[in-house]
C-alpha cells in the first residue's frame, strides 16, 4: 500500500480518490481466493458509507478497486493510473523484481511447485502478450524494464 501511494505521489498524480482506492484495494487478500478485489470493494465501500461518503465517491472508489483485477483495460485515466502503479513492480530494478517474485512464491506456498510454475507462467505471459503493459505517460518508462523482468522470470520458470 505504501509503495502504491509513494509511486502515485512521485508521479504527482495522487488524488484523494486514488488514495482511498489504494487503502481499500487489498483490504481482503487471500491467495487461495479469486474474489479479493470484489470483497475489498464491498468491505471498503461499506466503511466509506459509514463515514458519510457520497454515493458518487463510493462508486468511484469501487470502480478503481475493481480495476486492479487486471481483467479488462482501464475505463478512465484514474483507473489507468492505479493499474499502472499496481503493476509498477514489474518494471522495478531486477533485484527488487526478484524479491517481489520470491514473495509471490511464498504467498502461494500452498500450491504445489508444478502447478505454481504453470499458473505463474500464465500470469507473466498474459502481461507480455499485451501491446502495452502501461497505458499512462507517467509509467511508460517502465515498459521495457518490465518486459525484461517478465522474460527473465519466464526463463527461470521453464
Amino acid at each position: 500500500m505504501r509503495n502504491l501511494l509513494s509511486v502515485l505521489a512521485r508521479h504527482d498524480v495522487l488524488t484523494p480518490t486514488l488514495a482511498l482506492a489504494v487503502w481499500g484495494h487489498d483490504l481482503v487478500y487471500d491467495p487461495a481466493r479469486n474474489d479479493n478485489e470484489g470483497q475489498s470493494a464491498e468491505l471498503f465501500g461499506a466503511w466509506l458509507r459509514q463515514q458519510g461518503a457520497s454515493e458518487h465517491l463510493c462508486l468511484s472508489v469501487r470502480q478503481l478497486i475493481l480495476a486492479t483485477r487486471h481483467t479488462s483495460p482501464p475505463a478512465s485515466r484514474q483507473e489507468a493510473l492505479l493499474v499502472d502503479a499496481d503493476l509498477s513492480i514489474l518494471g522495478a530494478a531486477p533485484a527488487d523484481f526478484q524479491a517481489y517474485e520470491a514473495g509471490i512464491r511464498q504467498e502461494y506456498a500452498h500450491v504445489p511447485e508444478g502447478k505454481y510454475r504453470a499458473g505463474r507462467r500464465q500470469v507473466l505471459e498474459h502481461f507480455l502478450k499485451r501491446d502495452l503493459i502501461y497505458t499512462t505517460p507517467e509509467f511508460m518508462a517502465l515498459e521495457e524494464p518490465a518486459r525484461r523482468n517478465l522474460r527473465g522470470s519466464l526463463q527461470q520458470l521453464a
